[in-house]
């Protein structure tokens, strides 16, 4: 895989003309200058804003120190690079991400550096930096091994353009092996770094966002997938000092079994000793394996998982009782959470998309499917919802079960996992069509919804009709269904598919 660093003006899907500058921000990391262009006019973007000091050389595989400031003008009008990662090659490994919808990947793939703990910022460019809007910061998802803030379907610019009222964050985080090591070298509160730079990253939108015309006190943690499950662990992992008001969960929860233990450390030390790293002691071998390059590292491990070799390779958290736990109902039931409002959802169709082996003409067999998506997706969001909802924290929840062609190009697709994100970041137009006049209205009152949310977590949903959840007694709100923008629908109707598994001892909702 080729790691070169190249200049990258935004998204290719949103070419940037006749780019101008914007009002500079003036930062902990340094003075920020950033651009407006005539795609999104409205809208002032800041890219590749570091937030870190660069996690490399002898401090690769450490907590992240913060960013010192810069003399002179931090150039925010590029995205930096993403972590390093790979994507599963579409002839050996095809999957339904990389054949069909490419735009949920990092682009280009290939703008990669371990040097890439920054954010970007979208906000609207006649924001004063007085002017206090709510803010959300997206943690994208991809299993803990993929994601970028360069994601063409994960672009914020359509939704800040089209009103105007918030401040989107997207932050870039370690990934794979080197943000989720389980090194026998490392301390145990020490393996999760990923999690750490989220940590860090939170803290400098704190510290910063009023300059951008943000609230510090009004900020929503967000993301999708192993992004969402991040932004739960974080909900448990600062109780007390969440910094943040509420959160977004899009298709995961803390309460996802997404673990792969290895006590022994074998992972990394079967990627060390292929490098020669066979060293007497775990610093020894930390150490050394510090001194290969990341590129040859990846590119191993890329061509280790697409030839299918066994044992499987997971790098992925590890239970540390610092920024993971191992049991989130018993500390829910004991309050030990941020108790921070929350919105919680999930695809209709999560499964279809992950089932393999991949069939095009197809696809996945319904019911490994149907299984993948209620037991692996709906029962931890409704385990989540249960728990929340017996420590009297408030949570509303969704479904999306929308099904347009430009999203979900495959008969079988379906909503199938991450198809909601378009919809909510406006991006749904990018590739394969416009879509249609529906598929505009569904996107604009989810838009809505979660600006509501964000402005106002306790208040601003049930000020639009949509009320929190009452343990199986009320009501979420589906999108997309039927050709209907949004319904109510029972939350009994919506944990039915999880009725007895429950495992915190809450009555089951009436019929």
């Amino acid at each position: 895989m080729a790691f070169a660093l190249v200049a990258l003006l935004g998204f290719s899907h949103f070419h940037l003309t006749h780019a101008v500058s914007c009002r500079d921000a003036d930062t902990t990391s340094g003075l920020v200058k950033g651009f407006v262009n005539e795609t999104f006019p409205n809208v002032a973007q800041y890219l590749g804003i570091p937030f870190a000091e660069p996690p490399i050389g002898a401090r690769r595989w450490l907590p992240a120190l913060p960013k010192s400031k810069e003399h002179g003008v931090i150039d925010a009008t590029r995205f930096g690079p993403a972590c390093p990662q790979y994507r599963a090659d579409a002839t050996l490994a095809p999957n339904a991400y990389n054949v069909d919808v490419l735009q949920f990947s990092p682009e280009p793939l290939s703008l990669q550096s371990e040097d890439c703990l920054s954010l970007s910022i979208w906000a609207p460019r006649k924001a004063a930096a007085d002017q206090s809007l709510p803010v959300i910061i997206w943690l994208y998802g991809g299993g803990y091994g993929e994601g970028g803030a360069n994601v063409p379907y994960q672009n914020p610019a359509p939704w800040v353009e089209r009103g105007g009222k918030h401040i989107v964050v997207s932050v870039n985080y370690r990934l794979a092996v080197f943000g989720f090591p389980n090194a026998a070298g490392l301390p145990l509160e020490g393996q999760n770094l990923g999690m750490l730079d989220q940590r860090l990253a939170v803290e400098w939108v704190r510290d910063n966002i009023a300059n951008f015309g943000g609230d510090p006190h009004r900020i929503t943690l967000s993301g999708q997938s192993s992004g969402a499950m991040s932004a739960d662990h974080y909900n448990f992992a600062y109780p007390n000092d969440p910094i943040v008001s509420g959160f977004i969960f899009h298709s995961g929860t803390a309460t996802l079994d997404f673990l792969f233990p290895d006590f022994q450390h074998t992972n990394f030390t079967y990627v060390a000793q292929h490098f020669g790293c066979s060293n007497s002691t775990a610093t020894a071998e930390l150490d050394c394996l510090r001194t290969i390059n990341s590129s040859a590292i990846i590119s191993f491990l890329e061509t280790y998982s697409n030839t299918g070799s066994s044992p499987t390779l997971a790098f992925v958290p590890v239970v540390d009782n610092r920024t993971l736990f191992s049991n989130h109902t018993a500390r829910a039931l004991a309050g030990n959470f941020s108790r921070k409002p929350a919105l919680i959802g999930n695809t209709a169709d999560e499964g279809n998309s992950f089932v393999l082996p991949y069939n095009a003409s197809f696809g996945p067999a319904r019911s490994d499917a149907d299984a993948t998506t209620v037991g692996l997706f709906m029962c931890p969001t409704i385990q989540t919802s249960h728990d929340r909802y017996a420590a009297n924290a408030t949570t509303f929840r969704y479904l999306y079960a929308g099904n347009f062609s430009n999203v979900s190009p495959r008969w079988w697709l379906g909503a199938y996992h991450s198809s909601d994100l378009p919809m909510v970041f406006g991006t749904y137009s990018i590739a394969r069509g416009n879509g249609t006049a529906f598929q505009k209205d569904v996107s604009e009152k989810m838009q809505d919804y979660w600006l509501a949310f964000a402005q106002d977590p306790v208040g601003g949903l049930p000020a639009l009709g949509w009320e929190s959840y009452e343990g199986g007694k009320g009501e979420g709100v589906m999108f997309g269904k039927d050709e209907v923008v949004e319904q109510k629908i029972g939350e009994a109707r919506l944990d039915a598919p999880c009725d007895g598994l429950m495992s915190n001892g809450l009555p089951p909702p009436p019929r």
